[in-house]
């Protein structure tokens, strides 16, 4: 039986139509004889040839058969089964399995076919399925490689004079545009004609920006209202607080009381959970932290002076607030960093000052300049300063649970990505943005990107997930755009990531617990335990890799010892010298 099928098609689909025709031969060139050729014309007598005197015998074989193929389809039913015997029934076959089990042949029979079987498992043992057996094959890689690109690049419009970018904050609708303050912060530095303005950018416009926000101050940090995008909150270079109303004018709408303002440069600017919306908080290198409400900021609705000590708080002995930190699904609770190092836990229900700082962490050797909250792990937090970046546990107030390596250039940023919870970028003084996974490696940066030849000094997350805006301090703003599996969570990733966190946490409370029962036992026993102590942690040291407090602190007593000891052998010769000058004076005046 044949099958016939027609094929259908327009004349306009199958080109331009041919036209022929007929038409004779045409001489298109013609080259004459030269005879000049001739006499440089070389003749060959004789001529060699090499031939092979056997006949040439060879077989060629061609499959001409073609393979044809057939699909069918087949019942398989078990077999083997007597007539008697009804294989639905499941007593009848279990009792006709013990009946064939007790046959004299059934192990004979069974150590045939199980040597048959053996041979085909050994085979797939005998492959090496992570070998390559193909060169031209690339192999697939284990884990995705790592990509980023800058998008976009967003230049300070004043001519000649950039301005260091010292914050950025994303438009909280969706994050399709960002606003970027410019601020110099060296102390009394000359301003610029128009060198107090900040810029409101469109991601799909880098060439102008959208809206120049003109503070009769310079701004340091500005925040969007998360409930009124048109609002926005800046903290300004001269302590004062100014907001701003995007619809009306590109200048204030209010400012604070300067009498009721901070006294020095407003560092970090946040704004609060709460029913109207209206209420954020402020911190300064002043040593003091305030509340503030947009609808009445003729005086701060609250204020906290950041001391320790469990006297009577004194803003003379205050640490200078460097940046804060707030989590809105902990309306009760916030963090601030130090510019002496520490990070300082608070809870605003507290009624007394040492009531809201509930606790402190020494986190680094210098100014912390950046804290922020894992957005899925709350008691978790990140914090950077000096040369390293750290990751904290509320649990544990000795030592963080994680940290990076001390890099050769300082970290001056620092952020996590709000969409996958194991990756933090951090911004270092050479221009390069480190991306953490810790899921990953936890010893080395997944990504390093050169962004560019000066320091960065701020960064911020898409709350998208896919981008992340950094500022240099030449006023230069880049749009990265990170790669897929560094922005979205895997589905076993939250699980992992609990399990490390639960696990470091686990390990530093158990070091704690061990530097707290060496301390006592130096308290206790004096010098004399030493010894016994120095046993003890070379026994453990393969577990707890830690220099303990003991050695720590009689090195530091040597050290103050020897640096007292050299101030007054200063002071000695100081005071010789001055004297010998002295004598000097006297001798020349009683000369004239």
């Amino acid at each position: 039986m044949e099958f016939n099928y027609s094929y259908q098609k327009k004349r306009s689909e199958f080109g331009r139509q041919c036209m022929f025709n007929d038409r004779g031969p045409e001489l298109i060139d013609n080259y004459a004889a030269n005879r000049k050729f001739l006499k440089e014309y070389i003749y060959r007598d004789p001529v060699d040839e090499a031939i092979q005197n056997v006949t040439v015998q060879a077989e060629h074989e061609l499959n001409t058969y073609r393979a044809e193929y057939a699909n069918a389809g087949i019942n398989h039913i078990e077999g083997g089964w007597p007539k008697d015997v009804n294989i639905n029934d499941e007593e009848q076959t279990k009792r006709y399995r013990r009946k064939i089990e007790k046959d004299e042949g059934y192990p004979h029979i069974m150590s045939q076919l199980c040597k048959n079987m053996e041979e085909c498992i050994l085979q797939n043992n005998a492959i090496n399925i992570y070998q390559q057996y193909y060169t031209d094959v690339e192999p697939t890689p284990l884990v995705e490689p790592s990509t980023a690109r800058t998008v976009n690049v967003f230049s300070d419009q004043l001519a000649g004079n950039p301005r260091p970018i010292t914050h950025i904050s994303w438009y909280p609708e969706d994050c399709s545009k960002l606003v970027i303050t410019h601020c110099n912060m060296v102390f009394h530095a000359k301003i610029p004609p128009g060198g107090t303005c900040s810029y409101i950018w469109e991601l799909e416009n880098p060439n102008m920006p959208q809206l120049i926000l003109q503070p009769p101050d310079q701004s340091v940090c500005i925040e969007y209202n998360p409930r009124d995008p048109n609002t926005l909150a800046s903290g300004q270079f001269n302590g004062q607080v100014a907001i701003w109303d995007v619809r009306t004018s590109n200048e204030p709408v209010d400012f604070t009381l300067m009498e009721e303002s901070h006294r020095d440069p407003i560092t970090d600017l946040i704004w609060t959970h709460s029913k109207t919306g209206t209420e954020f908080f402020t911190g300064s290198t002043d040593g003091m932290v305030k509340w503030w409400d947009t609808r009445k900021l003729n005086a701060s609705l609250e204020s906290l002076i950041v001391d320790m000590t469990k006297d009577e708080q004194i803003l003379s002995r205050a640490m200078g607030c460097s940046v804060l930190e707030y989590e809105p699904t902990i309306p009760t609770r916030f963090m601030i960093g130090t510019e002496t190092g520490h990070v300082i836990g608070g809870n605003k229900k507290g009624k007394l000052p040492q009531e809201k700082m509930i606790a402190k962490y020494q986190a680094h050797l210098g100014p912390v300049l950046a804290l922020e909250r894992n957005p899925a792990f709350v008691k978790n937090f990140l914090t950077v300063g000096d040369w390293t970046a750290k990751i904290w546990s509320e649990d544990c107030k000795e030592s963080p649970i994680m940290w990076t390596c001390y890099h050769q250039a300082r970290l001056l940023a620092a952020t996590w990505s709000p969409t996958r919870f194991s990756v933090f970028f951090t911004c270092r003084s050479d221009g390069i943005i480190d991306v953490w996974d810790v899921l990953q490696n936890q010893e080395h940066a997944t990504l390093s990107i050169k962004v560019c030849d000066v320091p960065l000094t701020s960064v911020r997350a898409n709350e998208l997930g896919r981008l992340t805006a950094v500022g240099s301090q030449k006023g230069t703003a880049y749009v990265v755009e990170m790669c897929e599996h560094l922005s979205y969570s895997a589905k076993n990733d939250k699980a992992l990531l609990t399990a490390m966190f639960e696990r470091e946490n686990r390990r530093e409370k158990i070091l704690e617990a061990r530097n707290r029962e060496l301390r006592l036992k130096q308290k206790v026993g004096g010098s004399a335990i030493l010894g016994t102590s120095r046993m003890m942690l070379d026994k453990y040291s393969d577990e707890t890799d830690f220099f303990d407090d003991i050695y720590i602190k009689s090195a530091e007593i040597d050290f103050y010892a020897y640096v007292d000891k050299m101030t007054k052998k200063d002071e000695r010769n100081a005071l010789t010298l001055f004297k010998n000058f002295l004598s000097r004076i006297v001798y020349i005046i009683c000369s004239r």
